[in-house]
């Protein structure tokens, strides 16, 4: 019931943004992959990092799992769903304590969240998605970890998810912020 009034309250907004986002201009630079690139449908893949962005890409850090890892799953169709299949590499990581670093998206308001998203590219609007559900992480943290529009690093018990029903790949729990 929660998440419906969440969702119903914040619709207003995200027509809002759909609108703006459909004004602009061609050349604009949106970290979501572009739509009707050939084999990739829309709402898949790592996102794309703009070069217009106001953020700083990810810098390259030996101590956490990499995105191209993350993202290099493929998809079947099973009984018109999209679930995915993941090559061994991927799979071994699975109840392994991990290490990532990405953009925050929260799920509740407040300034400290134990419940988030975290993506391989930052957020252009509070309700697009920056690519598909391999760019993203849900994450439970033990302890609250500040909100920031800058990249973070969270390390948790990793889990490959075959078949959720958000449509999530991966889930970090008990996870806790480094630096």
């Amino acid at each position: 019931m929660r998440a419906v009034s969440v969702v119903t309250r914040r619709l207003p907004l995200a027509l809002a943004c759909a609108a703006f986002l459909g004004a602009l201009p061609a050349v604009a630079q949106l970290s979501s992959p572009m739509p009707g690139v050939p084999g990739v449908p829309a709402g898949t893949g790592a996102g794309v990092h703009g070069a217009n962005s106001p953020f700083a890409p990810l810098k390259d850090r030996a101590d956490v799992l990499p995105w191209s890892v993350l993202t290099a799953v493929k998809t079947k169709n099973e009984k018109n769903r999209l679930l995915p299949v993941f090559p061994a590499d991927i799979q071994a990581l699975h109840k392994k304590t991990q290490r990532v670093q990405g953009f925050m998206m929260p799920l509740e308001p407040g300034e400290k969240q134990k419940h988030f998203l975290i993506s391989s590219v930052p957020l252009t609007c509070s309700f697009c998605m920056p690519g598909g559900p391999e760019s993203m992480i849900e994450v439970k943290t033990k302890t609250p970890v500040k909100y920031s529009m800058e990249a973070v690093v969270v390390e948790g018990q990793f889990a490959v998810l075959n078949d959720d029903p958000y449509g999530l790949y991966y889930r970090m729990t008990d996870a806790v912020a480094v630096k």
